[in-house]
């Protein structure tokens, strides 16, 4: 064993390492709060968007707050922190670490009630997390790096446009931008394990080009952008339904199947949200209320919860633990939360045809109780592999302990 293996350090690089040590106990002492922030988020921010639904959840100081800043809580307090994490992490740089500190900070800004701050606090949080992201770039020049750069941006003009004016069809359409392109670059690196057609790639990025001006227009002319941005976003989801690795890997087995079958499922839910968003910036003005009400719901929750939340689902047993440093215990249970997730969504958006007048405030409880059980359904899964794991090793100690006939 040499001296680096038993944790020693040669005399010589002392001095070099001794910083490195000295950093680990200050990000140790951040992820405490950083972890309340963003639960903060995610629970204020569902609680927001309960209470848009029509869905009584009590009263509190910060609920108005979070009613009025469920997008922003949701989109940049909870998954901006948690990518720009996942990026800071890749980057392995404490001053990464700054984009998920400032947006996290962010959300706890807008629940205090200081929301100039928190514009102010997003910004920077983008701006960091741009630099980061073209440091990635930079190391490994590709495809999937390079559109993870322009996600990037799009989140800095997001959080601009919100500075600006929150109330804004572009805040949605650019924050929306950022999430779609997240994922989608994650999946153009998949596809780099298949053989791809001719013109799948040209056909991929005609198609991100679309997605980004329909956004951008969104802002000086916001039915023709979010005409453009809604059927941008229904190509996409044709496009990844004819290219992407889950048409094969839904044929697989345990995980690989279970990420599969999230995987198409959220894309046909991405299709329903361009066709809704499309849909609701050619007619407005001129749609009933009702339907205009519906549209609105389902252009946004279906790409939020249908795709996101569903691509959240999928990549989660892989990508938390990473970043946690936890293995978790695949089984069938994963797939409760997953159903409930579309029977919910489902009942949501139409179950007012079947004759339920409540049937949006309670497919709204049923996402939240969707997303609840995902979360324990991961806590469950690593408690069990934790255990499973411990008695293996004990097993496997008491055998080597045990003397030879």
């Amino acid at each position: 064993m040499n001296a680096r293996a038993a944790g020693e350090v040669p005399v010589g690089r002392r001095a070099e390492a001794a910083p490195a040590r000295a950093r680990v106990p200050a990000v140790l002492l951040l992820a405490a709060p950083l972890a309340l922030a963003i639960a903060s988020a995610l629970v204020f921010g569902i609680s927001g968007g309960l209470v848009r639904a029509g869905v009584d959840v009590g009263g509190g100081a910060w609920l108005g707050a979070a009613t009025l800043f469920h997008a922003a809580l949701m989109i940049c307090g909870f998954l901006g922190t948690v990518i720009g994490i996942e990026r800071a992490v890749a980057m392995r740089a404490a001053p990464a670490f700054l984009a998920p500190l400032s947006s996290a900070a962010a959300a706890v800004a807008l629940l205090a009630g200081a929301p100039a701050v928190a514009r102010a606090l997003l910004v920077a949080a983008a701006l960091v997390f741009v630099v980061v992201n073209v440091r990635l770039w930079q190391r490994q020049a590709a495809a999937h790096t390079a559109l993870l750069c322009v996600s990037a941006l799009a989140w800095l003009a997001g959080n601009v446009a919100f500075a600006v004016d929150h109330t804004g069809a572009a805040t949605l359409a650019l924050w929306f931008t950022f999430l779609v392109l997240t994922i989608a670059a994650e999946r153009l690196e998949m596809t780099r394990l298949m053989r791809r057609r001719p013109g799948a790639l040209a056909s991929f990025f005609v198609i991100v080009a679309l997605l980004l001006a329909g956004a951008a227009l969104s802002w000086p002319a916001p039915r023709a952008g979010g005409a453009l941005f809604g059927a941008a976003l229904a190509a996409l989801a044709v496009w990844l339904l004819l290219f992407d690795i889950a048409r094969r890997t839904i044929f697989a087995h345990g995980l690989s199947r279970y990420m599969a079958v999230c995987l198409l499922g959220g894309y046909a839910w991405l299709g329903a949200a361009g066709v809704a968003w499309a849909t609701l910036a050619i007619g407005a003005g001129g749609t009933e209320a009702a339907a205009t009400a519906l549209l609105r719901d389902v252009a946004l929750h279906a790409l939020g919860l249908g795709f996101v939340l569903a691509m959240v689902m999928g990549h989660a047993p892989v990508i938390l633990p990473a970043l946690a440093r936890i293995k978790v215990a695949f089984g069938r249970w994963f797939y409760v939360p997953l159903t409930l997730l579309h029977g919910s969504l489902l009942w949501r958006f139409f179950g007012g045809l079947a004759g339920a007048p409540d049937a949006r405030a309670q497919g709204s409880a049923l996402n939240a109780l969707a997303l609840a059980l995902f979360v324990l359904t991961m806590a469950g899964a690593a408690l069990v592999w934790r255990r499973t794991h411990s008695s293996s090793t004990r097993a496997t100690a008491t055998r080597r302990r045990a003397p030879h006939p």
